[in-house]
């Protein structure tokens, strides 16, 4: 090939795969599959150390997006510490609700998740899909944030808890 060709992303770009984490592009190849040549990402996910490969012309499908800027990081923790309408008791709709915002996966979709199952959790025991949707949204919003805003996931993590509970 004589020229790259047009990506969305880059290598060595961090990335976010909706509900699958903060990744890191590790290259952009072309396979051949079946008859026709498909260009795929590299994606390393951290959390949970796997490495996926994803045709380029399904990552916008996918909901695969660029880390947010400083200002969409800040907007998220503010946004969590805000006040919110209550969630349905029925524990199935409120999971699907809470799934389908976690795969758009928007910065503010993710921290609404994160807001709601925690407030949730202060009323009664999320059962245990709501438990594991609720800690993969926290871990996608703590890796996103700390990325975003050049801290440790540690301090994010703390941050993110105090505007929880304020």
């Amino acid at each position: 090939m004589s020229r790259a060709p047009a990506t969305d992303f880059k290598v060595n770009q961090q990335i976010v795969y909706p509900s699958q984490g903060v990744g890191k592009i590790l290259g952009i190849k072309e396979k051949q599959f079946k008859d026709n040549s498909v260009l795929y990402y590299t994606i390393y996910l951290e959390f949970s150390d796997m490495t996926v490969m994803v045709p380029v012309n399904k990552a916008k499908e996918l909901g695969i997006r660029a880390i947010v800027p400083k200002g969409e990081a800040e907007k998220a923790l503010a946004f969590i510490s805000e006040e919110y309408a209550p969630i349905p008791s029925d524990w199935k709709l409120r999971y699907q609700m809470n799934l389908d915002l976690l795969k758009k996966g928007s910065v503010l979709d993710i921290a609404s998740v994160v807001r709601s199952l925690y407030h949730r959790s202060k009323i009664k025991e999320l059962p245990i899909l709501e438990r594991k949707l609720y800690d993969s949204a926290l871990n996608i919003l703590q890796d996103e944030i700390s990325f975003s805003l050049n801290k440790s996931k540690d301090e994010i993590s703390e941050l993110i808890r105090a505007r929880l509970e304020s």
